[in-house]
């Protein structure tokens, strides 16, 4: 990607990042009672990422969600149009203003009031494109084709920015899974002009190095993607703010987890069975449904008006690939299933005991009890982890890798994995495998460590 530096603000003085987000910290807390103090950096650090918005890979959406009304979302959304880079507020916007106002330093979108958009299947069926528009707009290079028919060409319209939505209740999964989410705030403004200015020449004084900036992320997947913004500003601003923000990810994503876990009933259903089946190898269908409806707080027992029966459970774990057989027990052969059969399920679908989904870390293993993020994660100030080679983009080739990883953090002849993300010595491009030299090496990649060369 070609970065586009837009103008930087003139000011008298280099700004003090840390000073700058504490001050911001300070300003949203004044008027908007956030649910807990991660809540409240995550913001701060969200705020600040939008003023470096050309730096950024993936423009992470910010979800203020809460259950009822008068919670302090408009407050909230209020607020940060008066901090933020560009605000856009979108109430009765067209999806076509809306994509013709994005280009290549895009504006901030603010959704208020998104749960009319997507309350009903109708409001949701009528603003599909601006969903789309949310959801191909979280990472460069998706844009949203538009046939011109005056010119008889082919427009490719960006879609690219940050955007907030506030919400009464969740807004659609798709737009979850791309947002640093906020639940319950409440408004407890003076002029933030000044401060927002002080804000964009600070993040534009730093544009290139955000945009090379490579930070230890505490998480993987979508949900790192959707940090790595905030983490860079955190880690470019110095200070506590490297901690504070890998704490704020951390906690944040966790508790998102969980409460994804607690309001799905697929993998409410497989961490039930696994509390159902303990040590049993095999059950019989009506003692499993029996167990079920018997477990404390589960739904099985009263599941929309009625009892969770042999042919409903089934149907529930069929997409699972686990089907109800003939086992034995003792001389009776009944239907039933075997704890065999759900292995692949809760490995894959369920969070371990002592960790949460998307965290990098070892089970149970909190971010600030890391050695390895702690040695990493307090860069000298200005000067941030780079290597622009890592980064993905459209037209980056992936380096050959083995076809079966190794387990994390496992030796094998002296390599180690699962470590910090660094370039291979031979091919520049991301890995978390060393050598027995410990340099950063793919397995696919030939060098002498190996002991054979290309």
């Amino acid at each position: 990607m070609t970065m586009h530096v837009p103008p930087v603000p003139t000011s008298s003085a280099r700004a003090d990042g840390a000073v700058l987000l504490k001050e911001l910290h300070a300003a949203l807390c004044r008027y908007v009672v956030f649910p807990s103090p991660e809540a409240a950096d995550a913001t701060t650090l969200w705020v600040a990422a939008t003023h470096a918005q050309p730096a950024w890979e993936h423009a992470p959406r910010l979800a203020v969600v809460s259950p009822l009304k008068r919670c302090g979302k408009s407050r909230l959304v209020d607020v940060v149009a008066e901090t933020c880079h560009a605000p856009l507020i979108t109430v009765n916007a067209t999806i076509a203003a809306v994509v013709r106002s994005i280009g290549e330093d895009p504006p901030t979108l603010l959704v208020d009031e998104a749960d009319t958009l997507w309350g009903s299947k109708k409001q949701a069926d009528s603003n599909e494109d601006l969903r789309g528009l949310l959801n191909a707009g979280h990472q460069r290079n998706r844009p949203m084709l538009r046939w011109d028919i005056t010119t008889r060409s082919l427009d490719a319209l960006d879609t690219f920015a940050m955007a907030m939505l506030a919400s009464i209740g969740d807004l659609p999964d798709t737009i979850m899974d791309r947002a640093v989410v906020v639940h319950r705030t409440r408004r407890d403004s003076p002029p933030l002009h000044e401060l927002r200015d002080r804000l964009t020449g600070w993040a534009r004084d730093h544009l290139r190095e955000l945009h090379h900036a490579a930070p230890l992320m505490p998480l993987e997947d979508r949900a790192a993607d959707t940090w790595e913004p905030l983490i860079a500003t955190a880690d470019l601003a110095a200070g506590d703010w490297p901690d504070r923000a890998r704490s704020a990810a951390a906690t944040m994503t966790e508790a998102e987890g969980q409460q994804e876990e607690d309001t799905s009933l697929g993998p409410r259903l497989l961490a039930d069975l696994r509390e159902v089946f303990a040590d049993d190898e095999r059950l019989d269908s009506k003692a499993v449904l029996d167990r079920l409806c018997r477990l404390d707080e589960a739904p099985w027992d009263d599941l929309f008006g009625k009892r969770l029966d042999a042919r409903g459970l089934a149907a529930r774990l069929r997409p699972y690939g686990i089907k109800p057989k003939v086992i034995r027990i003792g001389n009776a052969t009944p239907r039933g299933y075997e704890r065999a059969d759900f292995l692949d399920a809760w490995a894959r679908y369920l969070t371990p005991d002592r960790n949460i989904r998307n965290i990098r870390n070892t089970p149970g293993e909190r971010v600030a009890d890391d050695p390895l993020l702690q040695q990493h994660h307090h860069p000298e100030p200005g000067v941030l982890q780079q290597h622009d080679s890592i980064r993905n983009t459209a037209t980056s080739t992936v380096a050959p890798v083995a076809d079966v990883a190794d387990p994390a953090d496992s030796e094998t002849s002296g390599w180690r994995f699962n470590q910090p993300l660094a370039p291979c010595v031979v091919c520049e491009t991301g890995t978390s495998n060393r050598a027995p030299s410990g340099k950063p090496l793919h397995l696919g990649c030939p060098h002498p460590d190996h002991g054979w060369s290309s």
